[in-house]
């Protein structure tokens, strides 16, 4: 069905009738129900902490009854909050500050274990070129510019196998 077809008969729906389709929407479908929650009741600093631990978890596991867990340092557990935030429409400083968070925790946990594997370098260079480019497009590149240039600075510091790409990607934002 397209846009136009579904406006068309939406159109021909009485008050009553659109309020039942919605209300089977929200009842039926998670994503619609989650959707009109943070329509109605965002608490994004609640949602931003949230994520941030999740994040934090996956570098920095709490043990469980004094078990040590080894760190999962998944990427793509960032990557699925990020989208989330974007899909429901959460401010783009609070977005953006998940995502530069992201890079900060990995940053962290690199700077106390060394990591052998080049795919967690590559990971964190496309986190960085995707918050980057985040930034530029919602136009609040400048306001968060001082966190871009620590992580950049830390990369240095720590010497990461990658940072020539990283300095590519500081270029295009210096110009």
């Amino acid at each position: 069905m397209s846009k136009r077809d579904l406006k068309k008969y939406l159109g021909e729906l009485d008050k009553e009738q659109l309020q039942e389709q919605l209300i089977e929407l929200y009842e039926k479908f998670t994503a619609v129900k989650e959707y009109y929650d943070f329509v109605f009741n965002p608490k994004e600093e609640k949602r931003l902490q949230e994520a941030k631990l999740k994040i934090s978890h996956e570098y920095f596991p709490v043990s469980a009854k004094g078990k040590s867990r080894k760190p999962k340092m998944r990427r793509s557990t960032a990557q699925k909050i990020i989208k989330h935030f974007i899909t429901l429409g959460v401010d783009p400083f609070v977005t953006a500050d998940v995502m530069l968070y992201t890079i900060e925790i990995a940053q962290t946990f690199s700077a106390e274990n060394p990591i052998k594997q080049e795919a967690f370098y590559k990971s964190m260079q496309n986190s960085f070129e995707q918050v980057v480019q985040f930034l530029i497009v919602n136009g609040i590149l400048s306001e968060l510019k001082s966190r871009i240039n620590g992580i950049y600075e830390e990369i240095i510091e720590q010497k990461w196998k990658n940072r020539s790409d990283f300095l590519l990607i500081m270029e295009q934002i210096s110009e």
